[in-house]
């Protein structure tokens, strides 16, 4: 497929309420009007990013996941976001992704935000998932794993979109506006950063700023600071042009990480 239509949405998370925010979710998702390939929330989507793990953890049966099949179900399409999952007595901080038949794919967060105390309450994953959507490679990632460029590197163009769901305090806003384009400039891909907004229950102020960059580090979609659903497209030409007149992928280190 050429043209990959996606709908973010950067929403306002009520603090450790699961119950509230997928009912939000539900009412703001019933406004798409257009058929969309992908729908795409931040991390911890349910919840807001909390380490209340005993509080907000779920199993991988839980409440969230069977909204999660519903939704894709309903909109015949995948969604995707990350949550916290218990599994075998550990906590994971867990991007879904969700096919419109009830199959998943799941990637557990490489980075934990130590700052946070993240690395004290999760288990961090070891193993960088692709997934496929209509011929087109996508790689998902969460929020801090963005500051570690070694993890995400394009080798043998693995990917055509590099996807982090997020949840980025405005208070580090400057180096999320310069990390995304950064990512997808170095890995001729196409980058989208998908975040939150409002205040969490710690008084932390997210103020969005979900983008999607191009392979060539133009903007295809930028929102700060409100609520906001979209639905736009990427088109696998701006990958192979880019590609084919700035061949710099050839050229990368040729190492991998030793996990």
């Amino acid at each position: 497929m050429d043209a990959l239509k996606i709908t973010t949405f950067q929403a306002y998370l009520f603090w450790e309420n699961i119950d509230k925010n997928l009912s939000n979710l539900s009412l703001r998702l019933s406004a798409i009007r257009e058929k969309t390939d992908l729908i795409i929330l931040p991390e911890m989507f349910n919840t807001g990013f909390t380490m209340n793990v005993e509080k907000c953890a779920e199993k991988p049966d839980g409440q969230t996941m069977h909204w999660m099949m519903e939704t894709a179900h309903k909109y015949s399409c995948v969604v995707a976001g990350s949550l916290i999952i218990e599994e075998d007595g550990k906590y994971y901080n867990r991007f879904i992704w969700m096919n419109q038949d009830g199959s998943y794919v799941k990637y557990d967060k490489r980075h934990l935000f130590g700052m946070a105390g993240e690395n004290e309450k999760f288990t961090p994953g070891n193993k960088r998932v692709i997934v496929e959507l209509h011929g087109w490679k996508i790689c998902p990632m969460i929020c801090y794993d963005l500051r570690f460029p070694v993890w995400s590197r394009n080798l043998d163009g693995a990917y055509d979109v590099l996807l982090y769901v997020a949840s980025w305090p405005d208070r580090r806003s400057a180096h999320w506006r310069s990390l995304i384009p950064a990512r997808a400039i170095e890995n001729q891909a196409f980058v989208i950063g998908v975040n939150r907004v409002g205040h969490d229950g710690n008084e932390v102020y997210y103020s969005g700023g979900s983008m999607c960059i191009s392979p060539i580090g133009d903007v295809v979609y930028y929102k700060p600071e409100y609520e906001d659903l979209y639905t736009f497209s990427i088109y696998r030409k701006d990958i192979d042009d880019t590609r084919t007149s700035l061949p710099f992928l050839k050229d990368i280190d040729d190492f991998k990480l030793d996990i």
